[in-house]
């Protein structure tokens, strides 16, 4: 069985570190090279790191931050916010990273996807996707940092972009993010099953026994976390070691 990874999240606005609940109320959180360096040194299976406004701002992600973060880690590194084209990973690659997520600009235009998976190769495109569940119990989707609904089913777009060439899913649960209440695990298992690829748990991680769960309910890959890491209240050598007693294979 392959390792299940865990990766801390740099959510990245103005050049800062910032996390809120929900997607909104973001507070600082610190200086994202030295929070990538202090992961990396802590075991971090992979580091993500995304400029959360490059979309709804209509801009490129911030090219300088990417290359100090991308010096100042020895993990894979994958970088999101405000990719549009081609040109974008290419710009992106070249300043460290290693994998690139897309999120709104797929949804917009798929072809993206089939477009980087053909340049680059499917474990360059990481599809991130940010969804709520509905009132209706839908599971919706949503674009511009989880401002902006689009008529699109979780399961249906996931679906479509692993046929069109993703490597990797980022579930993000909108309702989870930040709450610290565990992942969503029951649409986790449902991609997770359906999928072939690879599927990233994000949101909703508030204890160690979180994680656990998302592996073994949720079936995910990976799970993601935040405001846990950045604020000091689970440390990464910590939850391997309780991952590990609990039968779940990670890397230490």
């Amino acid at each position: 069985m392959l390792a299940k990874r865990i990766i801390p999240c740099l959510d990245v606005r103005d050049g800062e570190t910032v996390k809120g609940t929900c997607f909104v109320d973001l507070r600082s959180a610190g200086d994202p090279v030295e929070l990538g360096r202090r992961y990396s040194g802590q075991g971090a299976d992979e580091l993500v790191f995304l400029d959360i406004t490059a979309s709804h701002e209509g801009r490129k992600t911030f090219t300088d931050v990417v290359r100090r973060v991308a010096s100042a880690v020895n993990i894979p590194f994958t970088v999101g916010g405000g990719v549009n084209e081609i040109g974008d990973v290419e710009r992106l690659l070249a300043a460290g990273a290693d994998k690139v997520s897309v999120n709104s600009a797929a949804l917009r235009t798929p072809t993206l996807i089939d477009e980087i998976a053909s340049r680059f190769g499917s474990q360059v495109c990481v599809v991130a996707i940010d969804a709520c569940h509905e009132a209706d119990g839908t599971w919706q989707c949503y674009i511009n940092g989880g401002r902006v609904p689009v008529c699109r089913s979780l399961f249906e777009w996931a679906k479509e972009a692993q046929e069109r060439g993703a490597g990797e899913i980022l579930f993000t649960s909108m309702n989870h993010d930040g709450v610290k209440n565990g992942f969503a695990n029951e649409a986790l298992a449902q991609l997770s099953d359906n999928l072939r690829i690879p599927v990233i748990a994000s949101g909703g991680a508030g204890a160690m026994s979180h994680f656990r769960d998302a592996f073994t309910l949720g079936h995910a890959d990976a799970a993601l976390a935040a405001s846990v890491f950045h604020f000091g209240e689970i440390s990464i050598p910590r939850l391997k070691a309780y991952l590990r007693q609990e039968h779940i294979n990670v890397r230490l």
